[in-house]
């Protein structure tokens, strides 16, 4: 915590805490983290993180919406690559449900098929066995399950006009 021989640790934890909060939300581990990182003090940084809490700067169920829905729009990411980053960030297993449990079924599967689109324009020179690979291996590490994946990309296929579709092998 060098700011200068006279700064009050608080006032300087404090600040750490409103610079860290300024662009986005952050989790409350990640805020411990960065406390711990600059080296405050245990029992000051949960008192600080305590009071933040208590005035709304510091939301962990509040981060979480904000995270899925910002994610899942801008990335088309699943709900299981979406629960593995909030884990990331250090959210309780409870509130990164509760804030999964919002996701719509209808607009992760139409991010899949927004996702498979536009990847499926760039592979109009492979066959589609190597389509169907690239593609379903692209949602699943964004965390499609393979049932879903498979689904989309041969409808996907299908609609594109490409005719000799290869079988998931389910």
């Amino acid at each position: 915590m060098a700011a200068g021989p006279d700064a009050d640790p608080e006032s300087v934890a404090r600040t750490i805490l409103l610079d860290q909060l300024t662009g986005r939300a952050r989790s409350r581990k990640e805020l411990s983290d960065k406390l711990r990182s600059k080296e405050v003090p245990e029992d000051l940084a949960q008192r600080l993180l305590d009071r933040f809490e208590e005035v709304g700067l510091v939301d962990d169920e509040a981060f979480a919406r904000a995270w899925v829905s910002g994610r899942q729009s801008a990335k088309g990411l699943a709900r299981r690559a979406l629960a593995q980053e909030l884990r990331r960030k250090g959210v309780d297993d409870e509130v990164a449900r509760g804030a999964l449990d919002e996701l719509d079924p209808e607009t992760e599967e139409e991010a899949a098929r927004a996702l498979v689109r536009k990847k499926l324009r760039t592979l109009s020179r492979v066959d589609d066995v190597t389509a169907t690979r690239r593609l379903v291996g692209m949602l699943a590490r964004k965390g499609y399950g393979s049932a879903m994946a498979f689904a989309v990309v041969r409808d996907e296929l299908a609609q594109a006009g490409r005719e000799d579709l290869p079988d998931s092998g389910s």
